[in-house]
């Protein structure tokens, strides 16, 4: 992997701003000078080694995905998106609507989710709260089964609950940034 301060900084400083956090807060969360983020975000310099892991917690991203610049090194199935989980599952509503809620094409879809999942999904399609923690519950399996799903797209499309946090914090340990 070769380092590109540039992308590096960037990455750097997008996952700053989408904590809504400065750089003298990111600072001070690390006990650097604001002045070594600044020079960090402008690909002039990086953190030292040790400061790479608390700076990859606070960012709540991987050392790896730091250094590569947001890049992946992994090999993933696919890269799902909140928009996509999103569309699928409405989607699943669709066929319901279309087809009927007794066709057989439409039961054999949601009493496997409901089987795989241990869950009775058709409750999402009435309650938007519901249908969100079903999105989150689906990025969740999505990730666990090899796909990637950017965390920051979680972070900006999906609304702050603990249900987010939590996949999140999954997100974050499996390694994914």
């Amino acid at each position: 992997m070769s380092l590109d301060l540039k992308k590096t900084g960037q990455f750097i400083q997008s996952c700053r701003k989408d904590l809504n956090m400065t750089q003298a807060e990111l600072a001070e969360r690390l006990n650097v000078s604001p002045q070594s983020v600044s020079n960090w975000e402008r690909g002039e310099s990086i953190a030292d080694v040790a400061t790479l892991p608390d700076l990859a917690k606070v960012l709540r991203c991987s050392v790896d995905a730091i250094l590569s610049g947001g890049g992946s090194s992994s090999v993933y199935r696919r890269h799902i998106t909140v928009a996509q989980m999103r569309e699928a599952l409405n989607n699943v509503n669709r066929i319901g609507e279309l087809l009927g809620r007794d066709h057989f094409i439409y039961t054999t879809i949601i009493d496997g989710l409901n089987t795989r999942m241990n869950t009775t999904i058709e409750r999402a399609f009435n309650d938007d709260h519901i249908f969100e923690v079903f999105v989150l519950e689906f990025l969740l399996a999505c990730v666990k089964n090899g796909d990637y799903v950017d965390p920051r797209d979680v972070q900006i499309n999906l609304k702050p609950s603990k249900a987010r946090d939590y996949v999140l914090t999954v997100m974050y340990e499996l390694g994914i940034r």
